[in-house]
């Protein structure tokens, strides 16, 4: 239920949604229902049925940007191809507001009891690889500006749509990309969410491959090498004993809790009977928006390097594989967080809960250009609620359609202000 106080315009808007509803759905089945793993990253045939939407839903300026070919194979992609469109209010002096999603997705896996490309309603929620994380959002964020055309007279200003493909491998070529090409300029920005909550702030993500280099020798003979396995023992047991101060480091941002390491990756040596002359390991070290990246990679690096000092013989080779740095918070005072906020409020009741999030998305991007962002869309309340990345993931027709709403009715807001 709506709240009474809403304006006709407001109203016009909600209802337009509402008789349009079966088409936002179908529009995301078809999302669905177009294979965009990445892993392998192929994801040119569902840009390519975006692109086609676009176009015949009446967006302006519609494009597929084919992005160069090396690039793409240093992401470790084949293919990736980003899709614009614009929408012009007014004489178009306003702001320009982007919105963005993201088609890749992770590949299904095991454990569906519903096909993973089907596109299947049952009991109120759409199943599918995608359906809530982030196809959801192309649909709904397609269908709040296809409701705002109806009562565009009202308006000034710009929105540009903006669906990309390599979220999975880091958005580097996918909203950086169309970024530094001026394909969008954006004033502000909406990024992928869920509907119960607002993020103005995350985490960033530092990737370091530790190469450990002894060396070699006979299992009979042992101490005519150096072993980089037993000095990779001692490099572990310190990076674990310096994890334990992150306990005394909190964030102020609501939501984010402290700093992390975790060493997922461990390889090494040459066979059973010789003393390995490699060990090699790669660490994920979260970042609290309070933190500078480069003094933690020091940090992680003077560990590394006092720890060998009791490995004579053994050299380590540290490189950055991955720096995506965190963002926010943006103030909870400021327009865009307000407009989303407040029409949460209409729509749902309540205050919307706003605060960071431990993850890393590509609405950093954005905010490294200096763009104030947001991540809110449709979708329940965590990842682990819509089984995102897991078997059998689902968004609710209910909040794919209250994110419509609200996203509409916010944008309503930030644009009409400008008259």
């Amino acid at each position: 239920m709506t709240a009474k106080t809403l304006s006709h315009e407001k109203q016009q808007l909600i209802n337009n949604i509402e008789q349009q509803q079966e088409q936002l759905i179908t529009f995301l089945k078809e999302l669905v229902s177009i294979p965009s793993d990445n892993p392998p990253g192929d994801c040119q045939k569902i840009a390519e049925h975006i692109f086609k939407r676009l176009d015949e839903f009446g967006f302006e300026n519609v494009s597929i940007n084919e992005v160069e070919d090396e690039k793409v194979k240093a992401t470790g992609m084949i293919k990736a191809s980003n899709v614009i469109g614009f929408t012009t209010f007014g004489n178009g002096q306003g702001p320009e507001i982007t919105l963005n999603s993201h088609g890749d997705v992770v590949p299904p896996g095991l454990g569906w009891t519903q096909e993973p490309y089907g596109g299947k309603v049952l009991d109120g929620k759409l199943y599918g690889r995608g359906a809530a994380v982030s196809k959801s959002d192309i649909a709904s964020y397609t269908f709040a500006v296809l409701a705002l055309r109806q009562i565009q007279a009202k308006l000034n200003g710009k929105i540009s749509l903006a669906f990309t493909f390599d979220e999975e491998t880091g958005g580097g070529i996918g909203p950086k990309w169309l970024l530094e090409k001026g394909l969008i300029n954006p004033d502000m920005a909406i990024c992928p969410g869920f509907t119960y909550s607002l993020v103005n702030a995350h985490n960033g993500c530092l990737h370091l491959e530790v190469k450990l280099k002894g060396k070699s020798a006979h299992a009979a003979e042992p101490q005519y090498g150096h072993d980089a396995l037993e000095a990779m023992t001692g490099v572990l047991s310190a990076l674990y004993e310096y994890r334990k101060g992150f306990t005394k480091v909190k964030s102020e941002v609501p939501g984010i809790e402290s700093p992390s390491l975790v060493v997922g990756l461990i390889s090494g040596g040459i066979n059973t009977n010789v003393v390995p002359d490699t060990a090699v390991i790669r660490l994920d070290r979260r970042l609290i928006p309070e933190e500078n990246p480069e003094v933690a990679e020091t940090e992680i690096r003077n560990v590394i390097a006092e720890a060998l000092e009791n490995y004579p013989g053994v050299e380590a080779e540290i490189k950055q594989v991955l720096l995506a740095r965190s963002f926010g918070p943006v103030p909870v005072d400021s327009p865009l967080v307000q407009s989303i906020s407040a029409n949460w409020t209409e729509i749902i009741g309540g205050e919307l809960p706003v605060g960071g999030s431990p993850l890393y998305t590509d609405a950093r991007h954005f905010a490294e250009a200096g763009i104030p962002v947001v991540l809110f869309g449709a979708g329940p309340r965590t990842l682990l609620e819509a089984n995102g990345h897991r078997a059998d993931e689902h968004v609710k027709i209910d909040d794919l359609v209250k994110s419509t709403k609200i996203v509409a009715l916010a944008l309503y807001d930030l644009l009409h202000k400008q008259i």
